[in-house]
């Protein structure tokens, strides 16, 4: 467990590297273009962000904590920071030594409450995995716990010695950090620093939770029960607390291991579109999706001998870093999804901006331009089709598109950061599967797929609309009965003469309005409904010529 003087050393340290960083950004960003040295700004960008990045490399990797996923987060933001940044951290892993096994049982039986003898028949000392918030081993349970669980061979997730003090004092460096970004105008009027911060210590304190983490697990199990395609471990409640968690031990064949899946006989060609959908199942269907899955939180679980159906399923570990999409977001997502797999430039920006990632009020011409002319350039093309593309159109155009991304005001919806980092990763393990891997291959039979089913939705709504407007229309003759009665009871005091010949006028105009109105909903509904449902369909045109009739020719009399 970190001293209060560590804790403090480390809470300098971070505050030392992101001001120095700061100060020389603004010196070259803010300063020199102002007195007429751009060109000088210009010229050593590239190099100045590479060797921040490079810098900030080493840091997480030596303090660990949340500057790791920090640096994670920050490899998955290719709309706001350059490219020299985000490549440089794109393999920024948990890259931290083990805890020593000594100090991980006292933590563990502190938490179990009993020796590890007696929760665990056996226990392998040396790690599984060690990463910045935790480490792993694997174990088989005690005679007792098998039989009552039906598993055996089980892995001990174990929280790192003095976690929590690190996280706490990590997060209020970080909330420093914020606060001075968000009096910098250039970077206030791209993104809400403060409320980004929190989002990220949210997720974080989440992910240190493991009572939490083995809750997701179940619901994830649960999102995909009866399905062929997924897996996931079996939590063992008993020997699971805030700070320890048991899983059924699922290791299997990793994801991105390419020889020992065709030595299992499975090709990982045909395993990337699968891994694709089931992501996009996530996110653009149950709402509640993996957000960190890279190649060590997925097996390829090839199937038991004699197993019916698929010959492997994709198994999911690691449930810490979950993302929740709301309904309206997942909404725009699928017009998103839509838009793309069309190649629709201008429908895409239209969902970007009802995501909420853009502001309202932005002018969204050139973005609009920028995307049809990156459609109609590099749409449909495979990563081994990119691979040769001349790397000069290429660089020319990413500039370009660049320039266009980053010139607008993005905001973040909540979430979003886990969005953009699941489906970085998503993409990423797929092109390591097979590099002629085509994302609109798997995008297009999904969003046609969506299409039906907003199509449903839009029979449904329709059907509703034209209803709703025959029951408007019936019963407003009758309301305007009702005032005519009022009336002549003298309910209504009348003044004008001339008012009754006007109330009846109004009447007739407004049964023929409605009439109309009813003429028109019964014939849309009607041509969409005949494509599913012929009989009602054809019912429903036919039945439209009675308002319209009545519209074109009634209450021509007592004018």
């Amino acid at each position: 467990m970190p001293g209060a003087g560590a804790t403090r050393a480390r809470y300098r340290r971070i505050l030392r590297f992101a001001g120095w960083n700061l100060a020389v950004t603004w010196w070259y960003e803010l300063f020199l273009p102002r007195i007429g040295l751009a060109r000088v700004a210009e010229r050593t960008r590239a190099t100045r962000m590479t060797r921040v990045a490079q810098r900030f490399h080493v840091l997480a990797v030596e303090l660990g904590g949340l500057m790791i996923k920090v640096g994670q987060f920050m490899s998955s933001r290719l709309d706001v920071l350059p490219p020299e940044i985000t490549s440089e951290l794109e393999g920024l892993q948990d890259e931290v030594p083990p805890v020593p096994f000594p100090a991980i049982r006292a933590l563990a039986e502190a938490e179990l409450g009993v020796p590890l003898e007696r929760a665990f028949a056996a226990i392998d000392e040396v790690p599984v995995a060690a990463a910045s918030l935790g480490q792993a081993h694997r174990a088989r349970l005690a005679e007792l716990d098998a039989e009552e669980t039906g598993l055996h061979g089980v892995v001990l997730k174990v929280q790192r010695p003095g976690i929590d003090e690190i996280v706490d004092v990590d997060l209020a460096a970080l909330r420093k950090v914020g606060g001075w970004l968000s009096r910098v105008r250039l970077v206030s009027d791209r993104v809400d620093m403060p409320a980004l911060v929190e989002e990220f210590a949210a997720t974080s304190m989440e992910e240190i939770d493991y009572l939490h983490e083995a809750t997701s697990a179940e619901r994830f199990a649960a999102d995909f029960a009866g399905d062929a395609r997924v897996a996931v471990p079996a939590v063992v409640w008993e020997r699971t607390t805030r700070r320890v968690l048991t899983l059924e031990d699922v290791t299997a064949i990793k994801i991105t291991d390419a020889a020992a899946l065709r030595e299992a006989g499975i090709d990982p060609a045909e395993v990337a579109p699968v891994f694709a959908t089931v992501m996009f199942d996530q996110l653009f269907g149950t709402g509640f999706f993996h957000a960190d899955p890279h190649p060590g939180n997925i097996f390829v679980t090839p199937a038991a001998d004699g197993a019916l159906g698929r010959p492997w399923k994709l198994t999911f570990i690691d449930f810490g870093m979950m993302g929740e999409v709301s309904a309206g977001t997942r909404s725009g997502l699928r017009k998103l999804l839509i838009a793309a797999a069309s190649r629709d430039g201008k429908g895409l920006v239209d969902a970007i901006r009802e995501v909420g990632v853009l502001v309202p009020s932005t002018d969204t011409r050139e973005l609009e331009q920028a995307m049809v002319a990156l459609f109609a350039r590099f749409g449909g093309m495979g990563f081994a089709e990119l691979r040769e593309v001349d790397p000069r159109e290429f660089r020319d155009f990413a500039v370009q598109f660049g320039d266009v991304v980053r010139s607008l005001p993005f905001q973040l919806p909540e979430n979003f950061l886990l969005i953009i980092r699941a489906m970085s990763l998503t993409s990423g393990v797929c092109s390591a599967l097979d590099p002629d891997f085509n994302v609109w291959d798997s995008i297009e039979p999904y969003a046609a797929q969506l299409i039906r089913d907003e199509s449903g939705n839009v029979v449904t709504d329709l059907g509703k609309q034209a209803l709703e407007v025959a029951g408007v229309a019936w019963r407003l003759p009758k309301r305007v009965d009702a005032v005519l009665t009022r009336i002549e009871d003298g309910q209504v005091s009348v003044q004008n003469p001339h008012l009754e010949r006007r109330v009846a006028r109004l009447e007739r105009t407004a049964r023929r309005l409605l009439a109309a109105v009813l003429f028109a909903a019964l014939l849309i509904a009607g041509a969409v409904l005949r494509a599913d449902a012929v009989v009602f369909g054809t019912v429903l045109m036919i039945g439209s010529i009675i308002p319209l009739l009545f519209a074109l020719f009634g209450g021509g009399r007592g004018r």
